[in-house]
């Protein structure tokens, strides 16, 4: 099979990259080449997308494409100069309207209008969101076959984003100091991830089968008190993990999600109690495969120790254990 990944350089397209040389495809990358390396023996065609398709990749004639765009633009000239291939869009959770129901799928949920200029997504979730619905529909209505792949966390080595690196990351600490963990309530409130290599290895079996439709790639729902236990099992950590409510954690400060003085894995608005408690059962059924969370823990250590400065988003180790003085 030869495989266009548009990107290749970070994160998810470098994982899908990698996992097809492995499987002996002829994979090449398209990308500016600022952001990253592409894997090793992995040919790079330099395109700034906002640029016209260059002579190199014009007469490329791929099998397959896989493609993580969120600029519309940039999707649409893909599409046109490509549309022959199996197409993968790596789309995103944020597409979907209704963030408040448990147990959606892309069948159930309905979808956020549109967004067909190029806005910029650092504006909110919602224009983040609405330019990928854009960008599936240039993919599905100017391909020969189309999957689309929704994603919620995406999770493991080489993470760009430090939300789930904190987790193995604090409870290493914790292992070290000997002190506890502050950890959000309810602590069995559903909380959903996925492997960059499972999701990788997914999206390369739908181009290698010819997959059509649109799927969540998300793993199943889990306990919140669950997942952190196996984050603390994976990466040889047991410490005692303290529940604080969500009034306290927002009386002090401490924002959901991400950034600085963040809590990730916790959202912390019961409106947006769906966002990560999809019903994940589609996908299973399509194929997807998923690890245990404590083996991402352990491997995502790994790097985050090999690579002292990938990010780490996050209550500091400091912040947190003077919220627990006060608080205990």
């Amino acid at each position: 099979m030869k495989l266009l990944v548009l990107g290749g350089t970070v994160f998810l397209s470098r994982a899908v990259a990698a996992e097809a040389a492995a499987r002996g495809h002829d994979v090449l990358c398209a990308a500016r080449g600022l952001s990253g390396a592409v894997p090793d023996g992995v040919p790079l065609a330099r395109w700034d997308r906002g640029h016209p398709v260059p002579a190199e990749l014009a007469g490329a004639a791929p099998d397959a494409v896989v493609d993580v765009s969120r600029i519309p633009s940039h999707v649409r000239r893909a599409v046109a100069a490509f549309p022959g291939a199996h197409w993968t869009f790596v789309s995103t959770i944020n597409v979907y309207d209704d963030v408040a129901t448990p147990g959606g799928t892309p069948a159930t949920l309905p979808l956020l209008d549109p967004i067909e200029t190029d806005e910029d997504p650092a504006s909110g979730p919602e224009v983040y969101g609405g330019m990928k619905v854009a960008c599936e529909h240039a993919v599905r209505a100017g391909t020969a076959a189309s999957v689309v792949i929704r994603p919620g966390l995406i999770a493991g080595p080489g993470d760009p984003s430090g939300r789930f690196t904190y987790w193995p990351a604090r409870m290493a600490e914790a292992a070290a100091d000997g002190g506890p963990v502050l950890v959000p309530e309810p602590v069995d409130e559903p909380v959903q991830l996925i492997d960059v290599r499972d999701l990788a290895r997914w999206i390369v079996d739908g181009a290698e089968a010819g997959t059509t439709g649109v799927f969540d790639g998300v793993g199943h729902p889990v306990p919140r008190s669950e997942i952190l236990k196996q984050v603390a099992d994976g990466v040889g950590a047991a410490p005692e993990l303290v529940p604080v409510t969500a009034d306290v954690l927002k009386a002090h400060d401490v924002a959901p999600w991400s950034g600085d003085r963040s809590l990730p894995l916790w959202i912390g608005d019961p409106d947006w109690s769906g966002m990560l408690a999809h019903d994940a059962s589609p996908s299973y059924d399509a194929g997807l495969r998923t690890r245990p969370v404590g083996e991402t823990a352990r491997d995502t250590l790994a790097w985050l120790r090999a690579e002292p400065d990938a990010k780490v988003t996050g209550l500091t180790r400091a912040e947190e254990l003077e919220l627990l003085g006060a608080v205990h």
